[in-house]
C-alpha cells in the first residue's frame, strides 16, 4: 500500500490544486448561508471523487496487469494519452492566458454563488470533483496505478482513501480557517481568492506541464517492461 500512496499522491495533489473550486468555496464562505454552504460543497466534492474513484477502481481492478504480474500494455498506452493531452492543455491554457493588465475571466455560474442553496452548493462541488476534465483524468490514472499493484480490496481502499483527502486538502482548508478565525477569516480568505484568480492560468500550465510529464514518464516504464 505505500507504493499505491506514493505512486498516486502527485496525481492527488494535481486533483488538490484546482484554482475555480478553491475561489468558489471561498466565495460561498463570503455569503450568508456560508455555514451550510462551505461545508456542501467540500461534501460534494469529497461524495464525486470518492464516486469516480471507486467506479474506475472497480474496473480496472483485475484487467491492469498480465500473467507474469507486469503491467498490461493498456495502462500504459491509457498513461501516455493521458500525459500527452495534459500537455496540449498546458499548451493551450497559456497561449490563451490573460493579456497583462486583464483580469481573468472566472465562469458565469459563479456570479449566483451566492444564491446557493445547500443542495445546490452540494451538487456543484460534485460535479467539479468528479466530471472535471483534470480531475477525471488524474482520478482515471490513480484508479489504474492502485489497480497494477494487486493490493487487497482493504488496502485498495485505503489508497483511495488517502488519494480523496489529499486531493480535498485544498478546499477542507479553507474550511478550517473559516470556523476556526470566524471574522478574522474574511482578510485571509480574500487574498486567497484574489491571489488564485490571478495566478490561475500560471498555476494550471506548470501543473499539466509536471503531471503530463510524470504520466508520460509512467508510461514509458510500463511499456519498456
Amino acid at each position: 500500500m505505500g507504493q499505491a500512496i506514493g505512486d498516486i499522491l502527485p496525481l492527488a495533489i494535481g486533483v488538490a490544486l484546482s484554482p475555480i473550486p478553491i475561489i468558489a468555496i471561498v466565495l460561498m464562505l463570503g455569503t450568508p448561508r456560508a455555514r451550510a454552504n462551505g461545508p456542501a460543497f467540500a461534501a460534494g466534492w469529497v461524495a464525486g471523487l470518492t464516486v469516480v474513484g471507486t467506479i474506475m477502481l472497480v474496473i480496472a481492478s483485475g484487467r491492469a496487469t498480465q500473467d507474469t504480474g507486469e503491467p498490461d500494455t493498456w495502462v500504459g498506452v491509457l498513461k501516455l494519452l493521458l500525459g500527452v493531452l495534459f500537455l496540449l492543455l498546458a499548451a493551450r491554457i497559456w497561449r490563451t492566458r490573460p493579456k497583462p493588465g486583464h483580469e481573468a475571466q472566472m465562469p458565469k455560474w459563479m456570479q449566483t454563488i451566492d444564491t446557493f442553496t445547500a443542495a445546490k452548493a452540494l451538487g456543484a462541488g460534485a460535479l467539479l470533483s468528479a466530471l472535471n476534465p483534470k480531475n477525471l483524468a488524474l482520478t482515471i490514472a490513480a484508479a489504474t496505478t492502485i489497480a497494477q499493484l494487486e493490493l487487497s480490496t482493504g488496502q485498495e481502499a485505503g489508497a483511495v482513501a488517502v488519494f480523496v483527502l489529499v486531493g480535498s486538502l485544498t478546499l477542507l482548508a479553507p474550511l478550517v480557517v473559516y470556523f476556526a478565525m470566524g471574522a478574522k477569516a474574511t482578510g485571509i480568505l480574500e487574498e486567497t481568492k484574489n491571489w488564485m484568480a490571478a495566478h490561475n492560468a500560471a498555476i494550471m500550465t506548470v501543473l499539466l506541464l509536471v503531471l503530463g510529464a510524470k504520466l508520460i514518464g509512467d508510461a514509458i516504464g510500463v511499456l519498456s517492461s
